[in-house]
This record gives structure tokens, C-alpha cells and sequence, in this order.
């Protein structure tokens, strides 16, 4: 079982230290996954303590959540969605003018130690940022949330497969460029 199952079960227990701990441990996950769907630190920091005031509040008739890694991020999802769309609504913006999740890749994201690396960060950056938004939510959630597959085919709602064939298709487009870049360079 994983740390994070022990901290939810007693936490639903009523363990305030655990629902202390809950909140550190996934605060930071999920507000880069929050930042990266809106944009807008603000407005993630907003829906998260949103989410936690709501667990603390509403932790008797949680006890049958399984997995809380996925509740919480369907939850922190869901929760931005809504409140984008009550801002457009507030906003009246157009149709035409309707925001995408803008989920772009920052070189904070791809720190690396040595300097040698930089040149190599910066052209994952780009091919990652070339990807289609899908394809960068997936990977996100993949590799720097560390979800499984079906975690994912949750927190996005499509199916399992879906989420597999993305990756894969990512992965691909990503072995591609790394390819050209590759050769580019060597006959730079």
C-alpha cells in the first residue's frame, strides 16, 4: 500500500496530522498540474485549498475513495475547469476566444545538474512544447506526476487505451525529433 493510502485512511479517520501531511505531500504535484492546465498560479493556489477545505470538511463520507491519487487530481481538474468556465461566462468572451488548456512545458521543468545537458534540455523542451495538448497532458501526468495509466484515463476522462496509444504516439514524435536533432547537429 502507498504511503499516500496509509496517510488517506487516516486521515478519513479523523488523524488531523495526517490531513496535514496529505496536504504537504501532494500540495506541490498538484499545483504544477493545476498551473500547467490554467496558467494561473492564482487561481490553482485558489482551487487547492478549495479541495482541502472540502476533504477536511467532507472527510466521514470519504472513506470509500480506493485510490486518492486520482480523486485528488480529477478533483483539482475539475475544480479548474469549472472555475474557467464561470470566468468566461463572467467574461462573456466569444466563442472563438475560448482558452485551451495551455499546457506548456518550462525549462524550470527540465533542470538539469550539468551544463553539458542544457542544449539537449532545450530541444526536449521544444519537441515536448511541439506535442499536441493531449499528448502533453498525458506525458505530464506520466512522467512528472508519476500516475499510472489508469490514473490517467481517469483524471482526463478517455479510456485506458486511449491514454497508452497517446503515450505511445508521443513517445514516437518525441524519438523522431530526437533523431532529426541528432543528425541536424552532426552535419551542422
Amino acid at each position: 500500500m502507498k504511503a499516500s493510502n496509509s496517510l488517506w485512511l487516516l486521515f478519513v479517520e479523523g488523524d488531523e496530522k495526517a490531513f496535514s501531511a496529505l496536504f504537504k505531500y501532494y500540495y506541490s504535484m498538484l499545483h504544477n498540474y493545476g498551473s500547467k492546465i490554467c496558467g494561473n498560479d492564482i487561481l490553482t493556489e485558489d482551487c487547492i485549498q478549495n479541495l482541502f477545505v472540502y476533504l477536511f470538511e467532507n472527510k466521514e463520507r470519504l472513506s470509500h475513495i480506493k485510490n486518492p491519487n486520482t480523486y485528488l487530481f480529477v478533483s483539482l481538474r475539475n475544480s479548474i475547469f469549472k472555475q474557467l468556465k464561470k470566468r468566461k461566462a463572467e467574461e462573456r468572451l466569444a466563442p472563438e476566444t475560448e482558452q485551451v488548456i495551455s499546457f506548456e512545458f518550462s525549462p524550470e521543468d527540465f533542470l538539469i545538474q550539468k551544463e553539458s545537458f542544457l542544449s539537449t534540455t532545450t530541444i526536449l523542451n521544444k519537441m515536448l512544447n511541439n506535442l499536441p495538448t493531449r499528448e502533453r497532458e498525458v506525458i505530464y501526468l506520466k512522467y512528472y506526476s508519476g500516475l499510472s495509466v489508469s490514473e490517467i484515463s481517469e483524471v482526463i476522462e478517455i479510456s485506458s487505451q486511449s491514454v497508452s496509444n497517446t503515450l505511445l504516439k508521443a513517445m514516437k514524435k518525441l524519438r523522431e525529433g530526437a533523431l532529426k536533432g541528432v543528425l541536424l547537429s552532426a552535419l551542422a
